[in-house]
């Protein structure tokens, strides 16, 4: 198996699903064709477009993908681009069924059905490329084909499973590790969210820093002068006072120390929130439980309000009627919801980590990773002081007009003119 000893080969097989099985398999077919393609010979995947228009595809199985920021991602890139770029064809490959492609997209080659990920990329997306007859394949999370006749872009949005293996215990094998790995150092050019994330992408991987572009993303339509909604839009249960925190439900967006900051404004001596809630609207990864439970030994099983995910109109609504976004995240890429709510005029209380400074400059709070009692006092100030929040809102609407997807689009069809050699 390749990048794990011989001896460990069948007792990693044992633990895959059958189509990774499958896959692994394989690898001695692969080990040559991987090989060729090293960091050393990525100028080698130059090639040069077909007359008349290039063709540039994308893995469209990205636009149902779990994780909610890659999906927006996603399709407000490729919703762009067409705009921005009549000139070239986008090829939407492999779309699962049903699914709604941007306009301007074309739809091209499915690819046939496997069980895994692994398996899919393997063996059924490399002949769907091939018969969407692409110059050049866009991967938009995180992983892609390791052959295949043209130039790979490649997204990864961030690298906390290399870096931070221990926010994900049960969910990350050698087997996915490696594939990952493979997957940045076989593609032509990495694009990633932020500077943190380039200089975490080279330090893990060991590849140069300038195969990996940082291209920031930006910030949608509905959340840009968006006219207030009522009270009455907001989901069953949600009402004022709260505070909001948007995004997966998973460890290491660290919200116990949310809810810590929540708890601590309920029961101060003075000056005390006693109706207070926390508002999370996200799926859930593991964390919700241990949420709950926390809130329900403190007393206060209200505390906490679970939506799960949420339609955009109804994140925009939540934006609007919050208190402050809170983002205790100890581990970011980009930070989307961090940039929506400064576009919705919403005050940001988020951890010193990651990406999140990047995002946010000067226009919101920083506090050090899992210092509670720091985020309940910015939140508290935030809430006491209408003109404090009100400067808050402010900067942070400045500071989100500095982020577009045009810009995103623009910055990306570069990455692609470079690799294509098209003016």
């Amino acid at each position: 198996m390749v990048g794990l000893p011989a001896k460990r080969s069948s007792c990693a097989l044992e633990r895959l699903g059958s189509g990774d099985k499958y896959a692994i398999l394989a690898a001695g077919w692969l080990r040559r064709l991987v090989a060729a393609r090293s960091p050393g010979k990525a100028e080698s995947h130059r090639v040069t477009s077909r007359p008349g228009r290039p063709r540039i595809g994308f893995d469209a199985r990205a636009l149902a993908f779990p994780a909610g920021g890659v999906r927006r991602y996603t399709r407000e890139l490729f919703s762009a681009l067409p705009v921005l770029h009549p000139e070239a064809d986008f090829v939407a490959v492999d779309p699962p069924p049903g699914i709604k492609l941007p306009p301007g997209v074309v739809r091209g080659a499915r690819a046939f059905r496997l069980p895994t990920n692994l398996a899919r990329m393997t063996f059924a997306l490399p002949g769907a490329i091939r018969r969407s007859a692409v110059d050049l394949f866009h991967a938009p999370a995180y992983t892609a084909p390791l052959i295949g006749r043209c130039p790979t872009v490649l997204t990864i949005h961030d690298v906390s499973y290399e870096r931070r293996p221990d926010f994900y215990p049960h969910a990350l094998g050698p087997v996915r590790r490696w594939f990952y790995r493979r997957s940045a150092v076989c593609a032509a050019r990495i694009i990633t969210d932020s500077e943190f994330s380039r200089a975490e992408i080279s330090a893990a991987y060991g590849i140069a820093a300038s195969r990996v572009d940082a291209i920031p993303l930006g910030v949608g339509a509905p959340f840009v002068g968006a006219p207030p909604s009522g009270v009455a839009s907001l989901a069953p249960g949600v009402r004022p006072p709260y505070v909001l925190h948007v995004g997966d439900l998973h460890p290491r967006r660290d919200l116990l120390t949310a809810l810590r900051a929540v708890l601590g404004i309920r029961s101060r001596a003075w000056d005390a929130v006693p109706t207070l809630r926390l508002v999370c609207a996200g799926v859930d990864r593991g964390s919700a439980e241990t949420l709950c439970r926390a809130a329900a030994d403190a007393g206060a099983p209200e505390a906490v309000v679970l939506l799960g995910p949420v339609s955009e109109n109804d994140l925009v609504s939540l934006y609007q009627h919050a208190a402050v976004l809170v983002y205790p995240s100890l581990y970011e890429g980009f930070g989307l919801p961090v940039l929506e709510a400064m576009a919705c005029g919403l005050p940001v209380v988020a951890a010193n980590a990651g990406s999140v400074p990047e995002v946010l400059g000067n226009a919101g709070i920083l506090v050090a990773c899992g210092d509670g009692r720091a985020m309940a006092s910015a939140v508290r100030e935030i809430i006491s002081r209408p003109d404090h929040r009100a400067a808050l809102g402010a900067r942070g609407r400045e500071r989100s007009k500095l982020f577009s997807w045009v810009q995103t689009a623009q910055a990306t069809f570069a990455v692609y003119r470079s690799l294509l050699g098209v003016p």
